[in-house]
């Protein structure tokens, strides 16, 4: 098996900007191999480059010269007005490109077929512990029919995916972890420890109540779900790999965007843990987590249970 790596997916536009350069950081904090990679759709007949993507192949004559640092980010914006990248041969300039502005040592993959389980596979083939995404495609007609390109990919994948748009000038300083309490929530904050380790951590539990229930001492449905909730934290904090948390975590009635909204901005955190569900379906996405991956407040990382 190979040694760990973090893959950084790209598709070449302003939305991936931050996302090598933020896998590049965690790649360096986790100790693991960096690896740039795009998804193309299946061709009708293999391409020679495909191989040469798989070996990780150094480019041929007549590559593109070296870039300089940023350079991904300045494709990107170059991007903007061109069509969609389809060649296998345009992908891997663009990929060698990024890699190079990346840092050494950065490895490429181009791989085939529907993102989502193109990149499972490939972070399956390379031990992957991460997954690293920029932004959704907004499609408002589409969205609402569909799930979209990110929300197969990490509904596919085993690891956990970061979706990174912040400047990754910095590393993480504060982390907050929207949690229900459940065994995916604790998934994604013991990644966000290992990723930001000289961070601090912070959580915050949403507790809905009843409908037509006040968050009263006097109440009893209240009492009873507040009671539930404090039962379920304490069992949180027990799960293996948890971080070192400020404090323990808040239990907070109101909504989930709302109590969310409201702490994060408190906090400043640039990162924001959660886990894809409560349920027992680990091919369901829970409709907070949905809703935060088409518009996160900041950096996000969404984890499956194990």
């Amino acid at each position: 098996m190979p040694s760990p790596a973090v893959i950084a997916a790209t598709d070449f536009t302003p939305r991936s900007a931050q996302v090598a350069g933020r896998a590049a950081l965690i790649a360096k904090a986790l100790g693991a191999r960096l690896i740039l990679a795009h998804a193309l759709p299946e061709p009708a007949e293999p391409e020679p480059a495909e191989a040469m993507a798989a070996e990780g192949a150094q480019p041929p004559d007549g590559d593109p010269a070296p870039e300089k640092p940023g350079t991904l980010g300045r494709l990107a914006r170059r991007l903007r007005l061109l069509p969609s990248v389809t060649s296998a041969p345009d992908a891997l300039a663009l990929l060698r490109a990024g890699a190079r502005s990346t840092g050494p040592g950065t490895r490429v993959r181009l791989v085939y077929g529907p993102p989502g389980p193109a990149l499972a596979q490939l972070a399956q083939e390379e031990n992957a512990r991460l997954l690293v995404l920029g932004l959704h495609r907004e499609r408002r007609v589409l969205d609402l029919m569909r799930l979209t390109s990110m929300e197969h990919i990490v509904l596919e994948a085993a690891v956990p995916v970061l979706i990174a748009h912040r400047d990754h000038a910095d590393n993480y300083r504060n982390v907050l972890g929207l949690t229900d309490f459940s065994p995916a929530a604790a998934r994604a904050l013991a990644m966000g420890g290992r990723i930001a380790p000289g961070a601090q951590f912070h959580a915050i539990h949403a507790l809905q109540l009843p409908l037509g229930t006040r968050f009263s001492a006097d109440d009893p449905a209240a009492d009873a779900a507040l009671t539930r909730a404090e039962l379920l934290r304490d069992a949180f904090l027990g799960m293996a790999d948890m971080p070192a948390l400020a404090e323990p975590p808040e239990i907070v009635p109101g909504g989930v965007h709302e109590v969310l909204d409201f702490r994060q901005r408190e906090l400043g955190a640039e990162l924001v843990c959660i886990g894809t569900h409560s349920g027992r379906d680990p091919q369901q996405l829970g409709n907070y987590a949905r809703d935060l991956m088409r518009a996160p407040p900041s950096d996000l990382l969404v984890a499956k249970p194990l």
